[in-house]
């Protein structure tokens, strides 16, 4: 990122949730244009409203996507199409009869057209994704396509400047909308993860290895294989692999549904390591194969039976001392109580995330906290639907833009030729 990019002095906006392009935003004036000539203002105009509208964009691409003609929309009240079939508009003299004064339709505000003057950026891919709030700026989406976080109707979309054409459906990886949208970690938690990362990059000592090869196991769940040394790194993470499946495929009763969803992570780690084997090491998922493995194994095969004394309604909690105290709490109690546990577990703390969990919405986001109307968005799957594309209509351009209609008519009026 080139220095000055939110200047303070220059004021110029960008497609950014950062404060000082916030404070910006609150400061921004009209162009003055009394003591220039036309062609400085609409210079002028053009440079302010390009360093908002894909600025990411060479100016001789953006001229080749530039059209003069601009969609709009009319709407028709449809209580009168209903009622008349206009024969009424050759009554009278043949210039319609004039209705009584409380009888008159409203009219329609201005359409506001020259708003709609960067429409064709919308179509691009990381505009998109900024707009459907995956990214916290359009650099930030642009980093996220060219890294391969982006899908396109289910395949793999590279190329931040792809035209979405309306049905398309992009989705974004949840950890990068989860990493972009929420706050970042202070000086604690960056250090808790720092010591994560440590101890999964040491390698187990002998004496580790002892102890993980106690018999522990129980027969329906075979423990991990050791992995020999003299063999390549890309085929120690393949026989890993290939242990993972064989735990899932397994039946067993100790196998639950947590564990399940452990494996399935940790085999989704392994092919992320097998394309950037830089990562994490053979040794450290092997590790954490032998966690989960052990976690197996010390989970109960069947619940014990409940006390007479305890309710159905009070949670399964971790020690004996909180599962007695549960057992004393009226019924307001323990709503509240499981409504807690619900968010612990849907929002944990992780501190191996690369943003501050339980996880939080960044500062200064409720500013730019809006969706336009020709996108949907599911927020919960990371996943939104370019319906169509933009339009203006009475009173309303659906392109989002900081500048008034005089700036944005002068910035069209520039990209005519005709000075």
């Amino acid at each position: 990122m080139r220095k000055r990019f939110h200047g303070l002095k220059r004021i110029k906006i960008r497609q950014s949730w950062n404060k000082y392009n916030l404070f910006n935003l609150s400061r921004v004036e009209a162009p003055k244009v009394s003591e220039r000539t036309f062609f400085q203002q609409k210079w002028t105009a053009k440079a302010l409203t390009r360093a908002y509208h894909g600025e990411t964009v060479r100016e001789k691409q953006w001229t080749r996507m530039f059209r003069r003609t601009i969609r709009s929309v009319v709407p028709m009240d449809y209580t009168m199409l209903a009622e008349k079939d206009g024969s009424e508009q050759a009554e009278g003299r043949g210039s319609g009869l004039e209705p009584p004064p409380d009888q008159k339709p409203k009219p329609y505000p201005r359409t506001p057209y020259l708003n709609m003057t960067y429409a064709p950026t919308e179509r691009r891919l990381d505009t998109a994704i900024f707009r459907a709030l995956f990214a916290s700026s359009t650099r930030q989406a642009r980093q996220f396509v060219v890294h391969g976080y982006v899908r396109v109707n289910g395949k793999k979309m590279i190329y931040p400047g792809y035209q979405l054409n309306p049905g398309d459906m992009f989705q974004v990886e949840p950890d990068r909308v989860l990493y972009a949208t929420g706050a970042p970690k202070d000086k604690f938690e960056r250090r808790a993860g720092r010591k994560i990362r440590a101890k999964y990059s040491k390698k187990p000592s002998t004496s580790e290895g002892s102890d993980d090869a106690g018999p522990q196991t129980p027969k329906s769940v075979p423990p991990p294989e050791p992995i020999p040394t003299n063999i390549s790194p890309k085929e120690n993470l393949q026989s890993l692999l290939s242990q993972a499946k064989e735990l899932l495929t397994t039946p067993s009763t100790s196998l639950t549904a947590k564990r399940k969803q452990d494996l399935r992570a940790f085999q989704r780690t392994v092919k992320r390591t097998l394309g950037r084997p830089k990562t994490l090491t053979a040794t450290s998922l092997d590790g954490q194969l032998a966690e989960i493995v052990a976690r197996m194994t010390t989970a109960p095969k069947t619940r014990p039976a409940s006390s007479p004394s305890s309710t159905p309604e009070v949670p399964e909690l971790s020690t004996p001392e909180l599962q007695a105290e549960a057992v004393t709490l009226d019924s307001n109690q323990l709503r509240t109580l499981r409504d807690a546990l619900k968010d612990a577990r849907e929002n944990p703390v992780d501190p191996s995330k690369p943003y501050a969990t339980p996880w939080r919405p960044r500062e200064w986001m409720s500013a730019f906290a809006f969706v336009p109307r020709y996108l949907e968005v599911h927020q919960r799957i990371c996943s939104a639907v370019y319906l169509r594309h933009p339009v203006a209509r009475p009173g309303l351009a659906e392109v989002p833009t900081p500048y008034g209609l005089e700036t944005n008519s002068l910035a069209h009026n520039w990209y005519l030729r005709r000075r």
